[in-house]
């Protein structure tokens, strides 16, 4: 049903080598990008160049990360088998499977329905299995679900939700994008119930993460 040829195969493997050129150093991480067709999740007419290191747009004006990052932010999650995961930013549903394959149970918020109705689709054609995929407002995270091991935003936030920092266990990890643009990349790690760690590594750009007003 879907093509997943030799030559797409090779240009996943060429894409490997850049991410460990560009210090991507978790092996599980890039077993994980290097089993996924990310062609796939975008338009047929980007096929030729999906192996490239860049983002691309995709439905409802946002984008596809680029692999660097998407692999940048799953390894300092460090993702172990089974962990709860909450994903604020669904879009094409790339990290999402990244998630699945490295076998975290995601729980996923979108907030443009076509994108979250078209991506729960293509997701389940792909063989991937989301434990919740969510239609609603990711500044409010999912606290009916709560508390998660990890948090993964895949977009820019001009500051830290609240509600993000209540929904992680202690000792859990947060990765955020933080600021207009461009974004620095942040890790919190929770130590207690008012306290957490906070290391930063640099600039990224990403969409924005948008509030409902509503």
């Amino acid at each position: 049903m879907f093509k997943d040829s030799y030559k797409h195969q090779g240009k996943r493997k060429q894409l490997i080598e850049k991410l460990k050129s560009k210090g991507i150093s978790s092996e599980n991480v890039l077993n994980a990008i290097n089993q996924i067709p990310r062609h796939l999740f975008m338009d047929s007419s980007f096929e030729d160049f999906a192996y490239q290191d860049k983002a691309f747009p995709i439905a409802e004006g946002q984008t596809i990360s680029q692999p660097f990052t998407v692999a940048f932010q799953t390894q300092l999650l460090e993702v172990k088998k089974n962990d709860k995961i909450l994903e604020i930013g669904t879009g094409s549903g790339f990290q999402t499977a990244v998630l699945c394959e490295l076998g975290a149970q995601v729980f996923s918020i979108e907030r443009q329905q076509k994108l979250y109705k078209s991506t729960k689709r293509f997701l389940e054609k792909l063989g991937y299995r989301p434990k919740y995929l969510s239609f609603g407002d990711g500044y409010k995270g999912l606290p009916d679900y709560a508390p998660f091991d990890k948090i993964i935003v895949t977009a820019g936030a001009p500051f830290v939700p609240k509600p993000l920092m209540a929904q992680l266990k202690i000792n859990g990890r947060l990765v955020i994008p933080v600021g207009e643009d461009p974004q620095i990349m942040t890790l919190f790690i929770r130590k207690g119930q008012s306290k957490f760690d906070k290391h930063t590594f640099g600039e990224f750009r990403f969409v924005p993460l948008l509030e409902n007003k509503n």
